[in-house]
């Protein structure tokens, strides 16, 4: 807990359908001076939401429903276009949205990928959402959808193709938050793409924490290259800079780690390499210089991986 934090009071204004709370606390100001604040918070519990696409037909699958707060801070009809969304209860995140795809959707999906996690309104609501993507096909379809009758859910479930989704977020047809959140990363991390070879750098640490160690240094590479191996099999081709960089700066004449050969050639290699790559793959600890390879990498819009099991097989 933080202890520059101490809750006061609490006081309960509308239990009727989720929680509504005065919160009186103290927490102390720049100078160390403790002063009294309060704020209310509204307690509904943590939620999931997820894209539905397919990559084949180029489609994401959406719902509209009434939303009553949006009716009465300016949307006409009431009706919102979001993405399949639920509130945990006591389930997990997983097991709540895959329930909820079902309930909405009417696809019974099994194969989730968890994107991220965030406040959604943290001035005033506790919620937590969890955000997570799943590939869908027609024949995962099992129902219609539309929600449950005994919760009063009218649900309608939309097929939108990708394109006309995000230009739908451009022009305010799609105002959703959760919705052009998880558009946008679709859109950016190329979700949709048909599947192909990536060509892949893995950065990682070669010198970074080892004191020019060569033996901590081949540890790094081992380590850089196990993961190559692991990208091959996935059926894209992986490449490190350090395939390209170590045999220049050799024939170049470099004597030792760091001199001036080495340091014309090992890193600017690896930039120059970057502009053919499709994706890259950070992995190990703490590297300034893999660190700068996924930042001109995201400048250049390519794709950023952080962990194995985010790159799709495609074989």
């Amino acid at each position: 807990m933080n202890q520059q934090i101490r809750i006061v009071k609490e006081e309960i204004l509308s239990d009727n359908w989720y929680v509504l709370k005065k919160i009186t606390f103290m927490r102390p100001n720049k100078e160390g001076k403790w002063n009294v604040q309060a704020r209310e918070a509204y307690d509904r519990g943590n939620g999931a939401t997820i894209l539905l696409f397919n990559r084949e037909k180029q489609t994401v699958i959406l719902t509209r429903q009434f939303r009553m707060p949006t009716y009465v801070n300016g949307n006409e009809s009431g009706l919102l276009i979001e993405s399949c969304a639920g509130l945990l209860d006591q389930d997990n995140a997983e097991n709540c949205i895959i329930r909820e795809t079902e309930e909405e959707t009417g696809y019974r999906v099994t194969s989730i990928q968890k994107i991220g996690e965030a406040y959604m309104s943290p001035g005033s609501v506790t919620e937590m959402l969890y955000f997570y993507t799943a590939e869908y096909s027609d024949h995962m379809r099992v129902g219609d959808g539309g929600g449950l009758e005994e919760e009063q859910e009218n649900i309608e479930v939309l097929e939108y193709s990708f394109e006309q989704a995000l230009n739908m977020v451009k022009n305010g047809e799609i105002k959703d938050a959760k919705t052009i959140m998880l558009l946008q990363y679709a859109q950016i991390n190329r979700l949709l793409e048909p599947k192909r070879a990536q060509h892949i750098l893995i950065a990682g640490p070669y010198r970074s924490g080892t004191g020019d160690d060569p033996h901590l240094i081949e540890q790094n590479v081992n380590l850089m290259n196990a993961m190559a191996i692991a990208v091959y099999e996935k059926g894209h081709l992986p490449v490190l800079g350090e395939w390209y960089a170590l045999p220049l700066i050799e024939q170049a004449g470099s004597q030792a780690i760091g001199d001036d050969i080495f340091n014309r050639i090992f890193h600017p290699s690896s930039i120059r390499l970057l502009q053919s790559c499709d994706a890259v793959l950070r992995i190990g600890g703490p590297s300034q210089g893999a660190d700068e390879m996924v930042r001109i990498a995201m400048e250049q819009g390519k794709i950023i991986y952080k962990e194995i099991s985010e790159i799709h097989s495609i074989i």
